[in-house]
């Protein structure tokens, strides 16, 4: 099926007007949900992005009205099998299908270079959903290598950061015991078909559940003393880098030190319920704003200075319907009338982040907080949307 079948009737309004947001560092990406009742349409969007400067986006399904809006506009996308789809994707024959409606055929209009399959399955502490995983991924890759896609569609899946079990010092990070024999099998997957690692990091989470401890400024990239890691002597100013190398640390240690890694989420909420620390505008504003200005630097984490920091933000707009705390609904840049949920700088000011080496410290100086920390749970409501996350 050619992409004109699939979206003969696209088209592209008017620009949404009333933003007022810089354009972003290139490398960034960000996250398009759509679990609300009041966003704009999908051709709406479009301009939107195109005037921030976004060119990477990550989808929770592969909603047909997104990827047909989005053809000839040279944004990239990554699309998303839910889990609650893995047990039929198992299947070879179902997978292809899958694959052919949902990717081949909107190629090469829409840039589709990637395919999620699950997101958080491990941590999800479900048996059968974990013994799912990794042969939907593979029959997923078996379509694509028999489509002659391989090459140009990836194929991985997103894990929470409670797949590790030691998070501090980052030189010690290491996966769940329990968790070590899948996710080996699954680090062979993306070795032998060269796809990356993701990751979905919440420095908010952390500080949530114990503001009196994390320090604000290290979560929120500002000028801080930091730590030093006892076993790498690297000097850590935020959480994100210091949860990121302890990703990094726990691949090493099954033998896989070169696997690419990608932030899959992050983010700041903008608005929280009263027992919700931090959820504020000017909090969202500095860990958004500070995180983009240390993207663009290019410099990397202090364990691989010269890696690119390929993240994906959370979210594009706020979604009124997302279950749990406030928060949840207040993860967004734009809200529904395509307006900023405020404004983000990304001019270099007294209160920005001094240095890109670093991953914060925390109240006590020991920066012993755990990397496990909940993710926001997110899906679209297209045609595959995702099953729920845990939600701190």
């Amino acid at each position: 099926m050619e992409i004109i079948n699939r979206c003969r009737s696209s088209s592209v309004f008017a620009l949404i007007s009333g933003f007022v947001l810089p354009v972003l560092v290139a490398s960034v990406g960000i996250n398009y949900g759509q679990i609300a009742n009041n966003l704009p349409k999908p051709q709406n969007v479009v301009p939107l992005l195109r005037s921030i400067g976004v060119s990477k986006v990550k989808l929770y399904d592969a909603d047909p009205r997104v990827l047909c809006a989005f053809a000839n506009t040279g944004v990239e996308f990554i699309v998303s099998l839910g889990n609650e789809y893995l047990e039929k994707m198992r299947d070879p024959d179902k997978a292809q299908v899958w694959v052919k409606t949902n990717v081949q055929s909107y190629l090469p209009a829409t840039k589709i270079t990637c395919i999620t399959v699950g997101n958080e399955v491990l941590t999800f502490n479900d048996t059968s959903l974990t013994e799912h995983l990794l042969p939907a991924m593979q029959s997923i890759h078996a379509a694509l290598v028999s489509l002659g896609l391989d090459n140009q569609v990836s194929v991985t899946t997103a894990h929470s950061l409670a797949v590790l079990e030691t998070s501090y010092p980052p030189s010690a990070g290491a996966f769940r015991r329990d968790l070590t024999e899948y996710i080996s099998r699954i680090l062979d997957f993306h070795v032998k078909t060269c796809s990356p690692f993701l990751i979905n990091a919440y420095p908010y989470f952390a500080y949530r559940s114990n503001p009196k401890q994390v320090s604000l400024d290290y979560v929120l990239f500002q000028p801080n003393p930091g730590v030093v890691d006892p076993g790498s002597n690297l000097h850590y100013d935020n959480m994100l880098f210091a949860q990121i190398d302890a990703v990094y640390a726990a691949l090493a240690s099954l033998g896989c030190k070169k696997l690419p890694v990608q932030i899959s989420e992050t983010g700041w909420p903008s608005k929280g319920d009263e027992n919700e620390a931090g959820a504020t505008i000017e909090n969202a504003k500095k860990y958004n704003g500070n995180l983009m200005k240390l993207v663009s630097q290019k410099k990397g984490t202090p364990l691989r200075p010269g890696s690119d920091l390929n993240i994906y933000f959370f979210a594009l707009f706020n979604e009124n319907l997302k279950p749990g705390p406030t928060s949840e609904r207040n993860f967004g840049l734009f809200k529904p009338d395509g307006t900023p949920a405020y404004e983000l700088a990304l001019t270099p000011s007294t209160s920005g982040s001094g240095s890109s080496n670093s991953t914060v410290g925390t109240g006590d100086g020991s920066g012993g907080y755990s990397a496990s920390t909940p993710s926001p749970s997110d899906s679209s409501t297209g045609s595959l949307s995702i099953t729920s996350g845990t939600v701190g």
